[in-house]
């Protein structure tokens, strides 16, 4: 696989962070376990959904860290004393992990029918422009003016 590198173009200033991301997208479980829909629910809405059927919610774990979802899974052992003849439904330990773009936010999960779902919405910044003014003759001891904000509608 070959390494992508933004800070070597000149024009990329202060993408270190945008980096980052790409490279532990790149590193994410290629482990297809569980499976997942993500779907637009509405404009700015969006809804991922993981098939995780004989999990109980306590067994789940959602974080966001660091601008990535984090969904974990760990089912307790049955202490029953069952004895399985053939064991076929999946009952192990996964995380699931999603980069989430600037400005999406976790709203919400629950579960239904073996079928967990997390509502994220963009939340969209407001526009912001900024004026800065031009000085000649900049000496070491002037304090630069402060820049004017100005509100954009």
């Amino acid at each position: 696989m070959t390494k992508i590198s933004f800070g070597s173009h000149p024009y990329l200033l202060g993408f270190e962070q945008l980096e980052r991301l790409v490279e532990r997208t790149a590193k994410g479980s290629g482990d297809g376990y569980p499976p997942f829909n993500i779907e637009a629910v509405a404009d700015n809405s969006y809804r991922i959904t993981l098939a995780v059927a004989g999990f109980r919610e306590e067994e789940l774990v959602i974080t966001v860290e660091d601008r990535q979802l984090v969904i974990r899974g760990r089912q307790v052992e049955d202490e029953s004393g069952r004895v399985f003849l053939h064991r076929g439904i999946a009952a192990r330990a996964f995380q699931r992990s999603f980069v989430l773009a600037d400005g999406v936010e976790v709203a919400g999960a629950h579960m239904e029918h073996g079928l967990l779902h997390v509502d994220l919405h963009r939340v969209l910044p407001e526009a912001v422009v900024q004026t800065i003014p031009i000085r000649s003759g900049r000496t070491a001891e002037a304090a630069p003016p402060p820049v004017k904000r100005i509100e954009a509608k």
